[in-house]
């Protein structure tokens, strides 16, 4: 009789006790959340939760979410992962082989592993559907093809020389030591060197392999940009007018093995492609504009407009969906050879898959055919993106599907109808009809902005306009465009009444766009400028307004020479909509009028004070309303609903601005620039302060975001209508950070300001998408101050009022490339006041030798142009001066600390106090001398300002020291970046 070997008991219950009754993906996931070490421990407490935790895509998963920097594949993801990471002491030895159990089985893991070693090579697929055609004259292929559906080309790529030298091994030999951008990762957070990615593609086992996917591989390997060019059917790129920092990337290099290539996905912004295969096959498949392929899944955020693709992989879509799919739910397919292009239409679904070791270029453009498509893409909203991708389920989606507060349209497709063109009953993808599905009450210069969008809202305003000036033949394309984007014939609409009521000349055919890159739509009329203020809603756009007005009268009367470098003030007041007309009325700045009394806004024209939307008003406002998270009486006062544009009129300063001519700027105008701006920021930062209503000081808004207006009329009573000048004897309620003593009136404001902005300031970083590095982000509490108070300087404490070292001055806060205004330099034969300021200042030749090593040793050597005026003063705070540094030296000077140098040295003002502060370490618990020394340092207190700005600093950080993503600290960030400040000495 045969005796039969016993059956292996179940693992399962007792190896994953309570955690039995989810299924294997979902363990999967919950082990995708821990941090590698917690896995690494987790893999001794059961023989099945070894097996879980010992599966290389969960460790390939850990080490690309947990690393920034160049990668080195050390043949397996775990052992990769435990060297990057430096965990080797906690995990002294690495298992050379795994261990064995029996007893356990899983469907989900198998399928897993079939993926990771499933070969390719015989997965060919080409019915013909996609054609492939030779010579094609341009015209035939706009008529054909262009917007219209994907064809392969054969011959565009004939005289390349990318043919023969982008090989594996030739490329390998002479860019091994580049470090190229991988896939599966946010651009530019991990690299590889490509001699290290060519061993990693021959030991891989991935189910989804890294490829490299490098947006910048001409910068880093300027050669291989020779190999091959541009093909002719292609050359056209609306997005060249851009300079080279503001377009958004549009080439690629991918390079991979069997097995990886790009899962199901739209192209940015709604452009076209072409992609042309080197070496290898890839297999393509392609579902019209409208038609989500089966198993993906769309996101749109209602709040942002942002758009997330879930989607399989290409291998598991390929080998698991695709075939359950019915004959009629089947995509377009191709398979392309070497030497071979494909064309991707504008809002083509596609999906590739290497069948082989594949090299390849591809870019993104913008042209005739799809220009409209991409400025409805850039649109503010989320409804038309979602039609756009999905056709009539994201219309379905708004009505049935369900929702959750991140997604408004969860757009799941697992019954497709048989339609193959558009997908929609009713909905074409033309401009015109997704055009219907654009929100009427969002606005362009207030809506949220898509953290994941390749450009930004300056960049995009910045782009129609340049088109405008430089393609007059498309202007009637280029306005419809604008009209989708920016609205923009809504704001020539109110422009125009402006100038009609103010006795202006019209606005020309070359002026009917906004200009510029602010907030604020500014339109260039004849010989002004007209400033429409929309920016944050009516509130705030009445204090901008009004504190700007306050200024310019302030800075009339103080005898500053500041005054002779700001733009004259002609005129401001009201534009109002009601009863489907416009009304223009004139406003000083002082009383409140009726127009804008009727919104019910704050109670401020209650204030005893002459400006009743004053700048101490304005900051107050901002601080405190941050504070409760509210805003300003929502319903009535957003921009959605605004009907009251507050406007200024300028006069128009001749020349252009630095954004603009920037390419053109030798060495010296730099200089000079810097020295202007170092002398007149010391004007502005030395400007007497506005005075401060007494009851400002003791007011707080009520829980609506409103002055409590009976505490108002007591203190009218009490103060007799008075105005007091702005001294450290005023003072703000009492602080229970530092024992209740009161923080003094005139630094509340800013002191409320960056207290907020410091509890959310993870979030804040997070919502820059992967600006900043996570490793970094995990360490910015521990680096910043619990309080930022400490950043202005205790120095003990008069009559239970702080006394800080340092005394606030009015802040520009927006002083880049784009306000500040550049005339043409025209020479005399002898030097200039402000050459003269620069030699004195410094050895102009030796600068410039500094200059020009940063430069490359590119640039012009004449004067060419000089700075003349500053401009758009409608952020206008108060506050401490070393905040006004980073707009300047980030986005001005670009990082230059040769600039940085040259700007100290004729601003001259302390930017902090050589007291110290002695008082600190008494009022802060737990606080020793080392840290209050450290937030003395310059370098210190800027960096914190960085991190606590609310606009995107550390992308401009990032951008400019590509190498401090690598950084292990943010110590090391600091100085790297704001060293310079340490040694400066004012005069």
């Amino acid at each position: 009789m045969e005796l039969k070997e016993p059956q292996p008991q179940d693992r399962r219950p007792e190896g994953l006790g309570a955690l039995q009754i989810l299924p294997d993906e979902i363990i999967c996931i919950i082990l995708e959340a821990l941090s590698p070490r917690d896995v690494a421990k987790l893999a001794c407490v059961s023989s099945v939760l070894y097996i879980f935790c010992n599966e290389e895509p969960l460790w390939m998963k850990l080490c690309l979410e947990n690393f920034d920097g160049t990668l080195q594949y050390r043949g397996s993801w775990k052992e990769t992962t435990i060297e990057k990471l430096c965990l080797t002491k906690d995990i002294t030895t690495i298992s050379k082989s795994r261990l064995c159990f029996k007893g356990f089985s899983s469907l989900f893991l198998y399928k897993r592993w079939y993926r990771c070693h499933v070969a390719f090579e015989n997965f060919s697929f080409d019915n013909g559907v996609v054609e492939r055609i030779g010579d094609i004259s341009s015209e035939e292929f706009r008529l054909r093809y262009d917007g219209k559906g994907p064809v392969l080309l054969t011959e565009l790529a004939n005289d390349w020389s990318a043919k023969h030298t982008w090989t594996l091994e030739k490329l390998a030999e002479k860019y091994g030591e580049v470090a190229f951008c991988i896939s599966q990762t946010n651009a530019d957070k991990i690299t590889m060197k490509l001699k290290d990615y060519v061993s990693y593609m021959q030991l891989q086992n991935d189910e989804d392999p890294l490829y490299i996917f490098d947006p910048k591989f001409g910068e880093v390997a300027p050669d291989l940009l020779k190999d091959y060019n541009v093909p002719r059917l292609f050359q056209e790129d609306l997005f060249d007018v851009l300079d080279k920092d503001q377009k958004p990337p549009f080439r690629w290099l991918v390079l991979g093995p069997a097995r990886c290539g790009a899962s199901w996905h739209v192209d940015p912004l709604l452009t076209s492609a072409w992609n042309t295969l080197l070496q290898g096959r890839k297999r393509w498949a392609l579902y019209p504009p409208g038609r989500v392929p089966p198993g993906v899944t769309v996101h749109v955020s209602e709040e942002d407009g942002d758009v997330n693709i879930e989607s399989p992989s290409s291998p598991q879509w390929w080998l698991d969906i695709y075939p359950l799919l019915a004959e009629e739910d089947k995509p377009l397919e191709c398979t392309q050879l070497p030497g071979e292009t494909i064309f991707v239409p504008s809002g083509w679904w596609h999906c590739v898959l290497n069948l082989e070791a594949s090299i390849a270029v591809t870019q993104n453009f913008v042209n005739e055919a799809n220009f409209e498509f991409v400025c409805l893409d850039l649109a503010p909203g989320y409804r038309h993106k979602g039609v756009a991708r999905a056709g009539r389920l994201a219309v379905e989606g708004q009505l049935g599907f369900s929702r959750d507060d991140r997604d408004v349209c969860h757009m799941n497709h697992d019954n497709l109808g048989s339609d193959r063109c558009c997908s929609g009953q009713d909905i074409v993808y033309s401009s015109d009809c997704l055009s219907m599905y654009l929100e009427e009450n969002l606005n362009h210069y207030n809506s949220n902005w898509s953290g994941s969008s390749p450009i930004g809202q300056r960049e995009v305003r910045e782009w129609l306009h340049r088109l405008w000036a430089v393609r007059p033949s498309l202007r009637e394309k280029i306005w419809k465009g604008a009209c989708i984007a920016l609205d923009a014939g809504k704001w020539l609409d109110r422009v125009t009444k402006i100038c009609a009521a103010n006795n202006l000349p019209l606005p020309s055919e070359s002026e009917k766009l906004p200009v510029g890159t602010g907030s604020n739509p500014v339109y260039l009329i004849g010989e002004y400028v007209i400033k429409l203020y929309v920016e944050g809603g009516l509130e705030s756009a009445v204090h901008c307004l009004g504190a700007e007005l306050e200024f310019y009268d302030l800075l009339c009367d103080s005898g500053s020479p500041l005054i002779n470098h700001v733009p004259y003030i002609f005129r401001s007041g009201f534009l109002s909509f009601s009863d489907g007309s416009y009304e223009s009325t004139l406003w000083d700045g002082k009383e409140v009028p009726p127009i804008i009394a009727e919104f019910n806004l704050l109670a401020i024209n209650s204030f005893p004070c002459d400006y009743s939307f004053s700048t101490w008003n304005k900051a107050k406002v901002e601080s405190t309303v941050l504070e409760k998270k509210q805003s300003y009486k929502e319903e009535s006062c957003s921009t959605a609903n605004m009907s009251v544009w507050p406007y200024l009129i300028a006069k128009r300063c001749r020349g252009e601005n630095v954004s603009h001519a920037r390419r053109k700027l030798s060495e010296e105008d730099f200089f000079v620039l810097a020295s202007f701006l170092g002398e007149q920021v010391c004007n502005l930062h030395t400007l007497p302060l506005p005075s401060m209503p007494t009851s400002c000081k003791r007011m707080r808004l009520n829980s609506y975001g409103q002055w409590d207006v009976a505490q108002l009329l007591t203190n009218q009573e009490e103060n007799n209508s008075q105005m007091s000048s702005v001294t450290h004897n005023n003072f703000g309620p009492r602080d229970p950070f530092y024992g209740n003593h009161r923080i003094p009136a005139e630094w509340e404001p800013f002191i409320t300001l960056m207290r907020e902005r410091r509890k959310n300031v993870k979030e804040s970083l997070k919502k820059w998408g992967d600006s900043t590095p996570n490793h970094l982000i995990e360490k910015v509490d521990d680096y910043l101050p619990p309080d930022p108070l400490v950043l202005l300087g205790i120095n003990g404490v008069e009559n239970g009022v702080l006394k800080l070292c340092k005394s606030p001055t009015w802040l520009h806060m927006d002083i880049m490339d784009d306000n500040i205004q550049m005339e043409p330099y025209v020479s005399d034969g002898l030097l200039s006041d402000a050459i003269q300021i620069c030699s004195s200042s410094v050895n102009l030749i030796h600068a410039k030798k500094e200059l020009d090593a940063d430069r490359d040793g590119e640039g012009n050597k004449q004067r060419v142009m000089h700075p003349s005026y500053i401009l758009d003063f409608s952020d206008l705070s108060i506050g401490d001066p070393v905040y006004e540094l980073i707009a300047i030296y980030l986005d001005v000077f670009r990082g230059n600390s040769v600039l940085l140098k040259h700007f100290l040295l004729r601003y001259k003002l302390p930017l902090c106090s050589r007291q110290g502060c002695k008082g600190q370490t008494q009022l802060l618990e737990g606080a020793s001398r080392a840290d209050c020394q450290k937030s003395e340092q310059l370098s210190y207190q800027a960096m914190c300002y960085c991190l606590l700005h609310d606009d995107n600093v550390m992308g401009a950080i990032f951008s400019i020291w590509k190498e401090l993503r690598k950084a292990s600290s943010w110590e090391e960030v600091e100085i790297t970046v704001w060293g310079t400040l340490n040694d400066y000495e004012d005069f």
